[in-house]
Parts: structure tokens; sequence; C-alpha cells
């Protein structure tokens, strides 16, 4: 079977995989990889696995696992290629101890859930590629060629230019690519062992990552990873956490013709939005960190949602409303939580109604712990030094002030850069868009950042 990088970038776009409802595409996904030869695993999200995680609500029972299947492919490549141990459907394997090839394993991350799509604020049909500009040739195409679809910037083209790549590295290893270096002689070439996932329930949590993270789905370690989502094709080495919580108040309703007989909810939320507001400014001059110097507001705090009252002429009485709280590299959700929990209670104190009727602040949803590797980690040098042989401009590594996958392979001692085409400035917006060459730039640059750390681990692990 030929790969089409558009063609399977297209139809991977067509699918509607919002959350719980990735198992089609995965399907889809494993057949493709099967029929290009790569060995498939599957497994499907965990609750009771997930509720022992940061990330998730303590219950299983609050863990939706229905249709979270995550699907890889394995290439094993290179001398030791053919002892390579087979595939297993069993969502339990994760027997490290089989004897592996004395190569690296190196995976390449993306994942297959979108956020919902409002058909009503798009050009086109959201579910439907469209490709704009540039003049399709047998080479390729100009940088004016745009597609436009949900997933295209995050992150179904990342996944595509993973796997891509992972054919692009089994294509260079059988023509010698890794028996080039003159410090490694030809019947001692390294090997390297590509994994592509393509995971479920990135956008609420990581249901697949995470499983894989906790459960390893393999037999066989896992190395270094790169995630693809969308980074303009630099390499982040930091992303930031994030506490979700619900506050909620309770006043006293009134006619709104006597609103002195009530307590309305709505001063003293704004209030409390004001002293959050106000910690957000704190924390970005006290929280520092060299990797986000750069942005305006490092460990932003967003007030999501609002909802309060029940009738026009009545003064509200009660008030829900949802905040997303940033969390830096280094800090945990738990200790961010503990500061604007206090904060909160410095206004309470202030408030002798909010005292007699004291707030409810808890989590929501789930929670992004922060997650960063070291600027000269192996896999890093790598991506930079594949920037170079792909004949792009080398880029410092950088933080991001967004959650990812990256995160719990972290956790799980496997150092993960994230690295892929496209902007997060796309992510769930409306027409969104991926320039098409940073595709295939993307492509070009993972395999040879592959490659790379397969000659580099070799040398390393070598002595």
């Amino acid at each position: 079977m030929q790969f089409d990088l558009r063609e399977f970038t297209d139809r991977l776009c067509r699918f509607r995989s919002t959350a719980g409802r990735e198992a089609v595409a995965a399907e889809w996904v494993r057949e493709r990889l099967d029929a290009l030869g790569f060995e498939t695993y599957a497994w499907d999200a965990d609750a009771e696995l997930l509720a022992g995680h940061p990330s998730f609500p303590d219950d299983p029972a609050a863990i939706d696992v229905d249709g979270r299947r995550s699907v890889a492919g394995v290439l094993e490549l290179g001398p030791a290629g053919a002892d390579a141990p087979s595939a297993s459907d069993d969502p339990a394997v994760g027997d490290a101890s089989t004897t592996e090839p004395d190569h690296p394993t190196v995976v390449l991350n993306g994942h297959l859930d979108v956020v919902p799509a409002e058909a009503d604020s798009w050009s086109s049909d959201p579910f439907e590629p469209t490709r704009r500009g540039g003049e399709k040739t047998a080479s390729g195409s100009d940088d004016g060629e745009t597609l436009t679809a949900r997933g295209a910037a995050d992150m179904k083209s990342g996944l595509a230019a993973c796997v891509g790549a992972a054919l692009d590295v089994r294509d260079a290893v059988a023509d010698g690519a890794l028996a080039t270096d003159g410090a490694v002689a030809a019947d001692e070439s390294p090997g390297v062992r590509v994994v592509v996932e393509a995971v479920a329930g990135e956008e609420d949590g990581g249901y697949g990552a995470a499983t894989a993270a906790l459960s390893n789905p393999y037999p066989f370690d896992r190395d270094a990873a790169i995630v693809a989502e969308p980074t303009d094709l630099r390499p982040v080495v930091a992303t930031e956490g994030s506490l979700m919580v619900r506050l909620e108040l309770t006043g006293r309703s009134a006619h709104a013709a006597t609103p002195w007989h009530g307590e309305d909810v709505l001063p003293r939320f704004e209030r409390i939005r004001r002293a959050f507001a106000d910690l957000e400014t704190e924390r970005g001059e006290r929280v520092t960190h060299p990797l986000y110097d750069a942005f305006p507001v490092p460990w932003p705090v967003v007030c999501g949602t609002v909802e309060a009252g029940s009738w026009t002429s009545t003064v509200p009485a009660s008030l829900t409303a949802t905040f997303r709280i940033g969390v830096a590299p280094g800090e945990t959700v738990r200790s961010v939580e503990s500061t604007f929990a206090d904060r909160l209670a410095e206004v309470v104190d202030a408030d002798p109604w909010l005292r007699a009727h004291p707030p409810t602040f808890e989590r929501v949803s789930v929670q992004f712990e922060p997650a960063e590797i070291a600027p000269d980690e192996p896999i890093v040098e790598a991506v930079r030094a594949g920037l170079d042989a792909t004949g792009l401009p080398d880029a410092e590594p950088e933080g991001a002030t967004y959650g990812a996958d990256s995160r719990h392979y972290v956790a799980a001692g496997v150092p993960t850069v994230v690295f892929g085409p496209g902007s997060i400035a796309e992510a769930h917006y409306p027409d969104e868009t991926v320039v098409w060459s940073a595709v295939e730039h993307a492509r070009s640059a993972i395999a040879a950042a592959t490659l790379r750390y397969a000659r580099d681990h070799r040398r390393t692990t070598s002595g």
C-alpha cells in the first residue's frame, strides 16, 4: 500500500471524532497502519486506572471511557528488527522484560479527538477538508496551499506527519542511513524502533496517553517521544498546567423594585473575580520561568462561564462560575489551588454575608499538571538537528501556556518534546487552518530527528 500524506490527512479530518467518538477513527488508522506494514496495538481507556491519576476525578464512575480507543503502529528497523516481539490486541500487554533489540524506541504521538465545531461560524463544512491556494505538482506545493478543517492544526495533520515520518525512517534505514556514520561499522549499525500513536481524549485530560503512560501497552520500553501538537515547527520543552474549578455563591432573592431586601451575588462575584485577576498579576511577577518571559500573561486566569439569577425582575440569589487557572512548570495543581482558595478566603472574610454563607470552590472536570524536560535532552537536540537537516531555521526550545499529552510521558520517565506543524492560534477556532508546506516540513524534520536520535543513542549506549 502506498502512503499519500494529503489523502491520509483529508480522510482523517472527515471523522467527527469529538469526545467519546474516537473509536471509528482509531480503527481506520489501525487498518491503514496494518496495510502499511506496521505491527499494530490497541488499548481502551481504563477508568479504574485513570481514577488514580491526578488529572482525572477520583471516582471511576465519573470517568466515561466509552469509545475511548487508542491505537499504535510499530516499525522495528535495523539489523535486530527480526527479533521484535509480536503485537497483541490485549490492552493489558506491558511486559517490558521481553528481550529487546539493541536499539532505542521513539514514540511519535498524535491525538485523534477534536473539539466540537459550530458550523454556522465556519465558511465551509468543518468536517469536509477544504484546500485553497497552491498548485499541486509532482514535487509538492507552494507555501500558499492551506488545509481548512476541524483538526487540521489540532492535530490530525501532525498525526499524519508522524505516520509519514515513520515510513520515511523505514526507507532511510533500508538505504543504510544509520550505517553511514563513520563511527559505526556497517555490520554494527544501530537500529531504531518507531512507534506511531493515535490516542483518544487529549482534549479532556489525555485518556489514551495517560492509560498508556500508566500501563505500558507494549512489550518494550520507550526511550523518548515527540508529540506533534501545533508549535509552528518549534521545539516546546515545557507545558503549562491548569486548574479547573467551580465557584458557587448564594445570595438572597428579592423583587427588583425593592432590591435592598435582597443580597445580590453579582457585586460579590465581581470582587472575587477582581481578587483573582490581581492574583494573576502578582503571580506573573512572582512565579518566574525563563521560557515564559515573553508571554504577556504567563499564568492566565480565565473565568470561562458564569450563570446567575433566575428571573429578570428578581435580585440574583445564586451564581455558578468556572475558572481555568494556569499552573507554572515546577508548581503543582494542588499548591495553586491552595493559593487561590486562600485569596478567596480573604474576600469572604471581608464580607459579613459571605462569612455567613461561604461560597464553594472545588475542582471540576480534569486537571492538567505542568511538565518540562531539560532543553539539552537528546530528543530535543535531535529535533533541532532534524530542523537543520530539513533546511529549516533552528529554534531555541520554548515553553507553551497550554497543556499536552507530553506531560503523561514525562511523568512516566519518557523525555518528550512537543513539535509539530501549524499554530496553536488556529486550535479550537472557526475555519481552523494549517499551511500545507508546514505539514510536509514536519514530516521531514520528525523523520530526520528520529534518525539522529537513533545514531546518538547508539553512540551513548555503546560507549
